[in-house]
């Protein structure tokens, strides 16, 4: 769809009652854990969605950074068709003939050594977790038990038990105690108080380069590279949580490269499965990933063929270089547009890097979910976070002229 043919979405009773009905039949049957904006998608190709009522609409949000390639991407779908006619699952009780390039690709995009695969961004963080404690006691040599990881505060890891123990949103960790000890929560951005809260057992600094969740904040400068300093003097794995701000998002493939940092272990996913199939994974070196032993962790869906046949096609258009200059050049134009926005009244601040920025409305105008059911109805769909933000990260394949496009909904419909 070409931005000329996009027109403001119009609700008739017809279109209310079809997505109406949809949305009453999903709710009747599913937990409420979460709060979608009134849309239901039927299908999607390269940064568009279609509803159920033919209505056409511009994803600025890819999924959370899932769909970087785009909806339907071409390459991407072939190689899944492929594979889906080959084998797509043997569990890893026995090998298969993609897994072995899949882990030699990916380290070497990463610059690493050594691949452990899994499912969801969650389970990768898990893993990540569990390879940090397994390397302190193992090879630093902390006293069993008292191992002990430094988080930031507002952070955004993902949902399970251990993850939601150190997290500082209410919402997500309210009602699920006991906590799982052993984190130390610090200010995002504090090298000072990181500095402080590092000890003789401690064995991680597990970090977002940018954070996600809480609003696209990126760093003060120099922080990345503080915390890279400090870890290796303190003889602590640095763990870059990069499962959003990664693979070509901020116009680099990792966020981190954004301050010349190597991380000592990446954690990856979304984007790694191309928006298909769920993939994550945690990459590192020998020395860190060589803890693990046989049986000491696992996934029966990780790295299966069927993910490493997607994941494959995700490097090799990341090692084209295409998508992060794409991300760098439209980055640049989305955040010089969004800039002229504050000082107006509308707009309090706008962060970010690449083709992901976070947005603070006037709360004067609404609240972020406000905002978005706007732009929705506008034919844009953006989501909210943390009151009246916005956070706008659309595919890495969209063109300017729709960018432009949905740049022109936001200040229509902040008055502008």
């Amino acid at each position: 769809m070409s931005t000329t043919e996009a027109t403001t979405n119009t609700t008739d009773a017809t279109a209310t009652t079809a997505t109406a009905a949809a949305i009453a039949s999903a709710e009747a049957h599913s937990a409420h854990n979460y709060h979608p904006l009134p849309v239901v998608v039927a299908s999607a190709q390269g940064a568009w969605m279609t509803d159920v009522e033919g209505r056409r609409f511009l994803d600025m949000l890819a999924g959370y950074s899932a769909l970087n390639f785009g909806h339907g991407n071409r390459r991407l779908l072939d190689a899944a068709k492929a594979q889906l006619e080959r084998v797509t699952l043997t569990s890893r009780a026995f090998h298969h003939d993609r897994f072995a390039a899949f882990c030699d690709e990916l380290a070497d995009l990463c610059g690493m050594e050594m691949v452990l695969p899994m499912n969801t961004g969650a389970e990768a963080v898990e893993t990540a977790v569990k390879t940090a404690r397994k390397w302190g006691y193992r090879v630093k040599g902390v006293p069993d038990g008292r191992a002990r990881i430094v988080v930031a505060s507002d952070n955004f890891h993902g949902r399970t038990t251990t993850i939601v123990s150190f997290s500082t949103d209410p919402e997500a960790r309210a009602d699920y105690g006991p906590y799982t000890p052993g984190f130390d929560i610090v200010p995002y951005g504090d090298l000072a108080a990181l500095a402080a809260a590092v000890t003789d057992d401690t064995v991680a600094v597990l970090l977002e380069p940018i954070q996600g969740e809480a609003g696209v904040l990126v760093p003060p400068p120099g922080y990345l590279a503080g915390v890279r300093e400090l870890t290796t003097a303190r003889n602590v794995l640095f763990v870059a949580d990069e499962i959003q701000s990664g693979l070509g998002r901020t116009g680099k493939t990792f966020a981190c490269e954004h301050e010349g940092v190597v991380p000592d272990v990446y954690v990856l996913g979304k984007a790694l499965g191309g928006g298909v199939v769920p993939v994550s994974a945690v990459v590192s070196s020998r020395a860190v990933l060589g803890v693990f032993r046989a049986g000491e962790h696992g996934s029966t869906f990780g790295g299966n063929p069927l993910a490493c046949a997607v994941a494959l096609e995700v490097v090799a258009m990341l090692r084209t270089g295409e998508y992060q200059r794409r991300a760098a050049e439209l980055g640049d134009h989305l955040h010089r547009e969004l800039n002229l926005l504050v000082g107006g009244g509308a707009v309090r601040a706008v962060r970010g890097r690449g083709l992901w920025a976070g947005v603070d409305i006037d709360p004067a105008l609404g609240t972020g979910r406000e905002i978005s059911e706007r732009l929705m109805e506008r034919g844009v769909l953006v989501k909210d976070t943390h009151g009246s933000t916005i956070r706008i990260a659309p595919p890495l394949v969209i063109g300017k002229e729709e960018l432009d496009w949905g740049l022109d909904q936001l200040r229509a419909v902040l008055g502008g």
